[in-house]
């Protein structure tokens, strides 16, 4: 049985179902790196230059703790998965990256998906990777289409109950190495309701982010997320926001923010990549929509590989407190 790895990041929080269901359906194992640490970090880090953002720098290190685990690792190309809607460089080009700096690396797994050159490529394309395992057209063409409903669920999973991916994933395979998730607050219970915005790679990766949603859970805050809104409404976000989404997975930032900022959010926090060029100017569109509305208030929280936990506490207790005392004005107000 051929064992597939699958780093757990950048993509991972996204795909995972889908990703799990077409290897098993193949017949192969897949194997998934375990959460981010700080030797990963590093690790990752010594293969490339300084400038390389966080993000690919964390899936590198993903990818050498992978190494001697399986027979190959699963490495996507994702260049579009909407018409006329691109993807970030770094996605791009992540097979010739960890191929170059990562010589120790067991053969890729590697795919191409681009829905601009129509779905043909994309068809042929699944094909080429799945042969690999098994070379029968008909079980890759059904794996795929097992692997695309296992997408639609997951969706339907989060946005319907109001999960979390890891919550998602825990609720349809076990933890898969995560930490159990612990019960979530009512909203009738929490001191504040406090929407996170920004790609999964980022909100829930606790090692770079600091545990960010446990602290805010913890203060008594119940959290929401991009997941939670069903597509949609993040669509609709972003038209009323840009008039419509140029870069891929706008809808985790544009979308969820604009919606956030309207339903019921008490404060929204954007989470972004120091030196990611799209997710400033995405970020930047938020901001600016939550000065026009002037109705919730907004942070934006950048991580890189030096950020100090000291620095994410103080902001997040300042931010926090802020949205503590505001809505108990407004309550005094309407008493």
């Amino acid at each position: 049985m051929m064992r597939v790895g699958i780093p757990r990041a950048l993509l991972y929080y996204q795909y995972y179902p889908a990703w799990k269901t077409f290897f098993e359906e193949l017949g192969a194992e897949v194997v998934v790196s375990p959460p981010t640490t700080q030797a990963m970090l590093a690790e990752g880090s010594a293969r490339v230059v300084a400038d390389t953002c966080l993000p690919v720098k964390v899936y590198l290190g993903h990818v050498l703790s992978l190494v001697g685990k399986c027979d190959r690792v699963f490495v996507p190309a994702v260049r579009s998965v909407e018409k006329k809607v691109y993807n970030c460089s770094k996605f791009l080009g992540l097979p010739d990256m960890t191929k170059a700096v990562i010589p120790e690396a067991p053969p890729l797994l590697e795919i191409d998906i681009d829905i601009n050159l129509g779905k043909g490529r994309l068809y042929r394309n699944i094909y080429g990777m799945g042969k690999n395992i098994d070379r029968n057209p008909f079980k890759v063409r059904q794996a795929g289409l097992a692997a695309w409903q296992a997408y639609l669920d997951y969706r339907e999973t989060m946005s319907g109950n109001k999960l979390t991916p890891p919550e998602a994933i825990d609720r349809m395979y076990g933890t898969n190495g995560e930490k159990p998730q612990e019960p979530r607050l009512y909203t009738a219970q929490a001191k504040g309701n406090i929407a996170l915005i920004g790609h999964p790679y980022l909100i829930y990766d606790e090692y770079i982010n600091h545990r960010l949603i446990h602290r805010l859970e913890r203060s008594g805050n119940r959290i929401t997320t991009p997941e939670m809104v069903a597509t949609p409404e993040l669509k609709s976000a972003i038209a009323g926001i840009t008039g419509g989404a140029y870069w891929t997975y706008e809808e985790e930032v544009v979308g969820a923010g604009g919606h956030y900022l309207q339903n019921g959010a008490d404060g929204v926090i954007g989470i972004m990549a120091f030196g990611c060029g799209p997710d400033s100017l995405m970020m930047d569109m938020v901001r600016r929509q939550s000065v026009r509305l002037k109705s919730t208030p907004f942070m934006s929280l950048t991580l890189e590989e030096h950020t100090a936990e000291a620095g994410v506490v103080t902001r997040l207790e300042a931010f926090t407190d802020m949205i503590y005392r505001r809505k108990k004005k407004d309550t005094v107000i309407c008493v």
